[in-house]
């Protein structure tokens, strides 16, 4: 079943809007006070990048996921993708109360692992309906391949 592209569009950009805006309330207040006193890996970008880095990558998440419910296929066909889609975008919240909100690298590298692969197993789902879908998420599966990187190193240094 295809999704009208306007109701399309704002099931697409809610959920994606929702996991950055609730990230944000923990993360931002973190940033100056408990995240500048960490130990920190010497691939850190500087904080300023992370901003735009994520605006890019919810973009393309949410046009990737666009795509998926535009697509006219039966609802049963792509049940699978939209279900991985949700999991991955809460995981993607759930972080940065993990890290920032819980102040845990430790939680923050459990839930990291867990949105690594729930971003695999969207983008395997995406591919099987929509190429471009899967696609629009490979930055995103390599950011957060980065970010768990940086995510070990600051749990490594700071035990």
């Amino acid at each position: 079943m295809k999704v009208h592209p306007a109701l399309a569009a704002l099931l697409s950009v809610a959920p994606v809007a929702a996991a950055g805006f609730a990230g944000s309330l923990v993360t931002m207040p973190a940033i100056p006070t408990w995240y500048a006193g960490l130990a920190k890996p010497f691939f850190t970008p500087p904080n300023w990048l992370f901003g735009p880095a994520w605006t890019l990558l919810y973009v393309l998440m949410a046009s990737a996921f666009w795509r998926i419910l535009t697509l006219d296929r039966p609802a049963i066909d792509k049940r699978a993708a939209i279900a991985a889609f949700v999991a991955q975008i809460f995981l993607n919240g759930l972080w940065s109360f993990a890290f920032f909100g819980w102040r845990s690298p430790g939680a923050g590298l459990v839930v990291i692992a867990a949105l690594w692969l729930a971003i695999a197993a969207t983008i395997a789902a995406f591919a099987r309906l929509d190429r471009l879908a899967a696609w629009l998420l490979a930055p995103y599966i390599a950011w957060t391949s980065y970010a768990a990187a940086l995510n070990a190193g600051v749990f490594l240094l700071n035990r």
